[in-house]
């Protein structure tokens, strides 16, 4: 088996309009959002072996306080600048990637790539992940190398205005 949980970063501040997209942090939503949904995925007992992030500060950050919630070491977050400005197809080809050692992975993205990525593993057909939405996918299957290949046997989707699950 092996399990991905795909995030979409958290809401982040727009209040300094000339700030560099890459810089922009999260708003006082997104700061609050991250713990939940890190209490969230701790309580469901998701503990990826490897976690990839955008180093894009809100995606950064949103990692960094989802890991602390659920005990996976922040120093072990590896960043990849592909997730920034990466496609759908991007975020499928990094993922395939992986070790076939690693039998879960975490990546923190960005939108349109992340919610085209739900929509491309699953059935549901998303308009919108929302901000610091997971999704979290349990696959049958021994290599990365099939993913979108391979059907999900699971998923799951949550957000911060969803009823807790």
């Amino acid at each position: 088996m092996k399990q991905l949980t795909i995030v979409r970063h958290a809401k982040s501040s727009w209040k300094h309009p000339g700030m560099v997209d890459h810089d922009r942090p999260l708003n006082a939503r997104g700061e609050r959002d991250a713990p939940e949904m890190g209490r969230r995925l701790a309580a469901r007992g998701v503990l990826p072996d490897l976690v990839l992030s955008s180093p894009a500060l809100r995606a950064l950050t949103t990692a960094q306080v989802i890991t602390g919630v659920i005990g996976y070491p922040a120093d072990y977050i590896a960043l990849d600048v592909r997730v920034y400005e990466a496609a759908a197809s991007d975020l499928l080809d990094l993922i395939r990637e992986t070790d076939d050692k690693v039998g879960s992975v975490m990546v923190f993205g960005h939108n349109p790539a992340v919610t085209g990525l739900v929509n491309r593993l699953s059935e549901t057909s998303l308009d919108n992940l929302p901000t610091c939405g997971v999704a979290e996918f349990l696959f049958d299957m021994k290599t990365w190398a099939k993913l979108g290949k391979t059907p999900a046997s699971d998923v799951r989707i949550d957000y911060p205005k969803k009823a807790s699950v």
